[in-house]
């Protein structure tokens, strides 16, 4: 009987680290297999739109319908800066929500103007750095962002 044991003890031994190294590489293993699921998803649905486009034609002017002047992406700006620094702080999700619409207007502002940005790509400490950099080559191109600063401009 006690052979048994110390044969089972000695087994579970030399598996154990194994079986835990396993599991910490599976976790690995597993997002590769969901990036390439998410990749060839993309890849078929790119397709498709290359496909829908190269047998439909889409007017330009069409698709810029629906976005808004520079004058009102400011002014929108403006406004969500206001609040980011006023009533946004007040509530966490709140405050989440303006800085979203935030960073989508300073997106578009930025695609107007021909700014290069990448607030899409980073969070925290270098979102605020980026979103810091990209407001001053917005207001550097001539947009102003602060709610007083286009007063100023015009004196």
């Amino acid at each position: 009987m006690h052979t048994v044991v110390l044969a089972l003890a000695l087994v579970a031994l030399v598996f154990l680290p194994c079986a835990v190294a396993l599991l910490i590489c599976a976790d690995g293993a597993v997002a590769r297999v969901r990036q390439r699921i998410r990749g060839r998803r993309d890849r078929r649905a790119l397709h498709i739109l290359d496909r829908t486009l190269t047998h439909q034609s889409i007017s330009l002017a069409a698709l810029d319908e629906h976005q808004p002047s520079i004058q009102q992406i400011a002014a929108d700006l403006r406004r969500l800066d206001r609040q980011r620094l006023g009533i946004a702080t007040r509530s966490k999700v709140w405050h989440a929500a303006v800085l979203l619409a935030y960073d989508d207007r300073l997106r578009l502002a930025s695609r107007c103007l021909g700014v290069c940005e990448h607030l899409d790509q980073l969070d925290g400490v270098d979102l605020e750095i980026e979103r810091v950099r990209v407001e001053g080559e917005l207001e550097a191109a001539g947009l102003s962002l602060r709610a007083g600063s286009h007063r100023h401009q015009d004196h």
